[in-house]
Formats: structure tokens, C-alpha cells, sequence
């Protein structure tokens, strides 16, 4: 006797309409995005259609935000690889409910929702709050470097760019007489009211090119000055350091001669990694110790930690209206001026002052009070043992991001592009743990 199998009619056409709710098992992550999304205040998205006067409907902005969140939460980024998922994968046919944008149309709907996207996940932190998943108990504090879309091949040093501007320059200048020369002998030989005076592509070239240059040369200058301001400098310091330590080697507001700028995203900066320098920039994460949900984060383009402390802890307090009680953090986060305001504001902190694997240098109290009272804290079995809850703490959510939704280079350009897509990475993670945590719980 033949083995019976299973019915199999793929011609077979369905009598009714089925339901969306029976595409995918009860629990599904999309499901949880779709309730979630469901009790946002969206007013921030649909404001921007008010009065717009639009021959075409555009799409529904709750089920843009459902798919964008939902690709983001499962490792698709590209807007043309989330245009082709919402014509085969069922739960983003589920989230889209019968709409099929182009990939054009998710790429506009990102780009232009760029700055809702950080009330979105205040509003998701607010909600894992009121679910006790966050308790601001412990608070662990990191960056990661995160690929800029641009290629490191498409910068240039500072140095560089002077010897550029100076060649460029003079060839510029050659070209401008030879095609002056050359108007001059084409007004003799047909006359001044005839054309001329195109100019040859090869000018057209170099021109675009100095202009670039040029362009990110002042740039660098100005980040420059800038940076130098928050040291205390002045433009007539002659070198003299303003705090009574070494003079410095440049003058004020002229950049390092290995400076760099990138042409394709000016706003990224090469930074190392754990593959090498790359273009990147520096995201950052404060990460809530009891159930690591993301509680606040930031973007920067500065390489170093230094100085985004506060910032994560202010952004902290503003969505969940307090400080937590105690904060973790490496030695890129060391600064006297943050360690005073942490003692200040009641919080716990517990920051290295020392790269893993070296050793402590001498400590002057005097100047440094608040770094020496963390040294002494930091020097008991019991600051020990605290600070090193940080690691697996925050580490392990970068790796998430990395590795489990599998971002790590930005889609976007500009800084504040890209702390649009971070909010957006965020807050797709911290649904996607929340989804599990609230089924364990």
C-alpha cells in the first residue's frame, strides 16, 4: 500500500478572503510592533501632510513606521531590499496590509521622518518603563564605531589638501590665460561678436575639484577653531597654553596636517576599528542594567568618548524624568569637570581612569579632587566587582546591533542623518527585546 499524502492544490483558489491575524502564530515580533506603533502619539509624522494638497494619497504613515521598524528589528536596511520583502515575506505583507510602496517611496518616508523617529523611541522607552523593564537602577554607558556610507579612499589630510589647493591652483590659473589667450585669437580671427568663450572640460574639472577642496579645508579650520575654543585658546595666544601646561604646536584654528575630510560625507571621520581605521561614526548608548533596553543614545563624530557623558544622562533624565542611581562607564568617558557634576547630581558613578591592561598613573588631588575620590572608590574589592558588571552589560547590546540585527554601516549622510537612523536602530532593538521579554515576564 503507497504512502498517503498530505492535499497539495497550489492551482487551488480560496473560496473567501482569509484574515491577515492568520498569516503568522500568535506572538509573532510583527504583531508587537503593529500594537506598539498602534498606541504612539504619530502627530510628529502626520504633521508634515497637513495642508499638503497631494493629487496621489500618500501612504499611511503608521504602516511606513510599522515596516521600517519591523525590517530594521530582523536585519533589512536597504529600502529596495525592504520593497521586495513586503512582495514575498509574509509578515511584512501582514505590517503593510495589502500596500506595496516602492523603494523610493521608503526611502523619502526615512529621509523625511528622520527627526520623529527620536520621539518614536522616547515614546517606546516610556513604554518599556510603565512595563517596569526599565528601572534606572544600574546604568552602563558605551560608543561603537559605526560605518559611515562613505569609502576612507574618498579623504583627504589636511596637509594634503594645502599641497592640492596650491597645484590646483596654479593649474587653474594656467588654464584661465590659455583660454583667455585663446578668446583674444578667436576675436581676430572671427570677430568679437562670435562665441568663443566656452570653457574646455579639462578647466571644468579642476575647478569642481578645488572647489571641493577648498571647501573641506575650511571646514576642518572650522572644526578646528572650535575645538581649540573648548581648550581655552584664543586667536592671539601665541602657542601659550591658557591652563599653564605645554604650549602648543600649532596655531590657533589650523588643524593637524593629517586632519582628514572626507568628500562624500564630510561630517565622518576615520576612525580605528576592529577592522582598521575606517569612515565611521562614534554612536553612542546608555544602556539600563536590568533588562539592557536602550535608555537614551547619541551620535558624534568626534573619534574619543570623552564629553558625551553628561549628554547620555541628561537625555536619561529628560524621557524618564531622573537620573539613575548608579552609572558605569570606561576611560573614554574620564573628565574631572563630569566626575564633579555626577557627585553633585546624587549618581553612583563608577568610571575607569585607565585603558584594560595598564596602569594607574599619579593622581594630583589638589587638581583633580572628584578623579582621586574615584581612584580610591575604584581601588576597593567592592568598586571592583560594581564596575565590572559594565562589559556585559553594554558590550553585549553593541554586539546585538552588530551582529544579531546585523548593522553596521549607516545608510544615510551627515550627522544628522545619521542620529535619525540610530534612533530609528535603537528603538527597533528595544522592541524586538521587549517582544521576548514580555512573553518570559
Amino acid at each position: 500500500m503507497g504512502t498517503t499524502f498530505r492535499p497539495y492544490s497550489p492551482d487551488q483558489e480560496l473560496l473567501l478572503p482569509p484574515s491577515l491575524n492568520e498569516w503568522l502564530p500568535e506572538g509573532h515580533l510583527a504583531y508587537f510592533v503593529s500594537d506598539v506603533v498602534e498606541e504612539l502619539d504619530l502627530s510628529a509624522l502626520y504633521a508634515r501632510y497637513d495642508g499638503d494638497g497631494r493629487r496621489n494619497s500618500p501612504f499611511d504613515p503608521r504602516m511606513m513606521l510599522k515596516v521600517l521598524i519591523y525590517a530594521y528589528a530582523t536585519g533589512t536596511f536597504s529600502s529596495r531590499k525592504i520593497a521586495r520583502k513586503l512582495e514575498e515575506d509574509v509578515a511584512f505583507r501582514v505590517l503593510a496590509a495589502g500596500n506595496f510602496p516602492r523603494h523610493r517611496t521608503i526611502c523619502d518616508f526615512r529621509k523625511q521622518h528622520l527627526a520623529a523617529f527620536k520621539a518614536v523611541f522616547v515614546q517606546v522607552v516610556r513604554i518599556a518603563q510603565e512595563a517596569e523593564l526599565i528601572t534606572l537602577g544600574t546604568l552602563a554607558i558605551d560608543g561603537t564605531k559605526v560605518r559611515a556610507n562613505a569609502s576612507k579612499h574618498k579623504a583627504m589630510s589636511y596637509g594634503r589638501m594645502q599641497e592640492e589647493e596650491k597645484r590646483l591652483s596654479k593649474e587653474v590659473d594656467e588654464l584661465c590665460r590659455q583660454a583667455r589667450r585663446t578668446d583674444e585669437e578667436e576675436d581676430q580671427q572671427f570677430g568679437p561678436d562670435q562665441r568663443g568663450d566656452e570653457l574646455p572640460e579639462e578647466f571644468q574639472h579642476r575647478q569642481a575639484r578645488l572647489d571641493k577642496i577648498r571647501a573641506a579645508k575650511e571646514k576642518l579650520e572650522a572644526d578646528q577653531k572650535e575645538r581649540d575654543k573648548a581648550r581655552g585658546r584664543s586667536s592671539d595666544d601665541d602657542r601659550r597654553s591658557p591652563r599653564g601646561g605645554r604650549n602648543f604646536k600649532r596655531d590657533y584654528g589650523v588643524p593637524d596636517d593629517k586632519d582628514q575630510s572626507n568628500f562624500t560625507d564630510p561630517q565622518s571621520r576615520i576612525m580605528k576599528t576592529s577592522d582598521g581605521f575606517q569612515q565611521c561614526y562614534n554612536g553612542q548608548l546608555a544602556v539600563d542594567g536590568e533588562f539592557q533596553l536602550i535608555v537614551a543614545n547619541h551620535q558624534g563624530s568626534n573619534p574619543s568618548d570623552n564629553g558625551y557623558l553628561l549628554p547620555l544622562l541628561n537625555d536619561v533624565k529628560d524621557t524618564l524624568g531622573t537620573y539613575p542611581r548608579q552609572c558605569l562607564a570606561d576611560a573614554g568617558y574620564r573628565k574631572e569637570g563630569d566626575l564633579q557634576t555626577l557627585e553633585v547630581n546624587g549618581i553612583d558613578g563608577y568610571v575607569s581612569l585607565r585603558r584594560e591592561g595598564r596602569r594607574p598613573g599619579e593622581i594630583d588631588a589638589t587638581r583633580y579632587p572628584a578623579t582621586a575620590r574615584m581612584a580610591e572608590k575604584l581601588a576597593t574589592a567592592a568598586g571592583r566587582s560594581v564596575y565590572g558588571q559594565r562589559k556585559h552589560l553594554v558590550e553585549a547590546v553593541n554586539g546585538w546591533i552588530k551582529n544579531v540585527l546585523g548593522f553596521r554601516q549607516f545608510s544615510l549622510r551627515g550627522l544628522n542623518a545619521v542620529q535619525g537612523e540610530w534612533d530609528l536602530v535603537c528603538l527597533s532593538l528595544n522592541l524586538r527585546r521587549m517582544s521576548t521579554l514580555m512573553r518570559l515576564v
